[in-house]
């Protein structure tokens, strides 16, 4: 079964983002575990928590088809030592939230080596971070996102992906998320048939499915190997429809929160008709 949503907004609490989830009728979703460009936020009440979780319950959502997102402050492989400690205390923090809410994956972007460091030097500095988040939290697996290659942001290769996840001492806590406008936009043709299937048998060669914990379904306002990160609405970009039928259409992806991160909200409950109508 297919399990697609959006990641709406927890603002006012995050007992709301059940709440707004449901509300366009998704049976997936992703939100912020914290205000995404703040580096602090208030520690979750326990009436926070209970509402969250009994909501939850009530709509029918279950741990594995909710991927909370980290704030995009943390660079977890960032060089300098101040502003990498700044960066794991956020991550240790985010983890923990999702540990009090009962979620059991925190969605991440991997970090970037801000042309300080090389790039094996900062892919086993974010591994570093992850073990030393692992040991500090439990049940939380620590989902890489994909990344289009912007700047100097890692994640973009499927072998920087497996680089990071060979340093990872607890395998069983850490996945992968991948981003259909990321991967376009670092170099994968995945809009054709024979495209599709190569750039996801090289991501089960080199990776491997048994890691794959979400996906966030975008279009692309930009073409492919741009590396330049942006999402546009369903069918309004670069790609087709045929992809986002592919998806739906593929078992690989039962189970999982496909998540809607496209730009105009007031059309995400349209949108998530639209790729359940793609079902054969």
């Amino acid at each position: 079964m297919k399990y697609i949503g959006a990641h709406i907004s927890a603002s006012g609490g995050v007992e709301n983002a059940p709440l707004n989830a449901h509300a366009i009728g998704a049976n997936a979703f992703a939100f912020f575990t914290k205000n995404q460009r703040q580096w602090f936020a208030s520690a979750y009440t326990q009436q926070n928590i209970d509402l969250f979780k009994s909501r939850c319950e009530e709509f029918g959502y279950s741990s594995n088809h909710i991927l909370p997102h980290s704030s995009y402050l943390i660079n977890l492989g960032n060089p300098g030592e101040e502003e990498i400690e700044k960066s794991r205390s956020a991550f240790f923090d985010e983890m923990s939230r999702c540990e009090q809410l009962g979620l059991d994956r925190l969605n991440f972007h991997p970090g970037s080596h801000l042309n300080q460091i090389s790039v094996d030097a900062c892919l086993d500095r974010i591994a570093e971070s992850i073990n030393m988040a692992l040991d500090r939290t439990s049940g939380v697996t620590a989902v890489l996102e994909n990344t289009a290659g912007q700047g100097t942001n890692l994640g973009h290769t499927f072998e920087q992906l497996a680089h990071i996840i060979d340093k990872v001492d607890d395998k069983s806590r850490v996945g992968v998320c991948l981003d259909t406008a990321h991967t376009l936009a670092a170099g994968y043709e995945i809009r054709t048939r024979e495209g599709y299937d190569e750039t996801f048998r090289k991501f089960d060669e080199i990776v491997g499915f048994h890691y794959l914990r979400g996906m966030h379904i975008n279009d692309s306002k930009k073409e492919l190997s741009t590396r330049v990160d942006r999402h546009d609405s369903i069918g309004k970009g670069v790609m087709n429809l045929d992809l986002f039928s592919f998806i739906v259409n593929d078992t690989r992806f039962n189970n999982l929160p496909l998540i809607l991160e496209t730009p105009d909200e007031t059309l995400w409950a349209e949108e998530i008709q639209l790729l359940y109508s793609l079902i054969k």
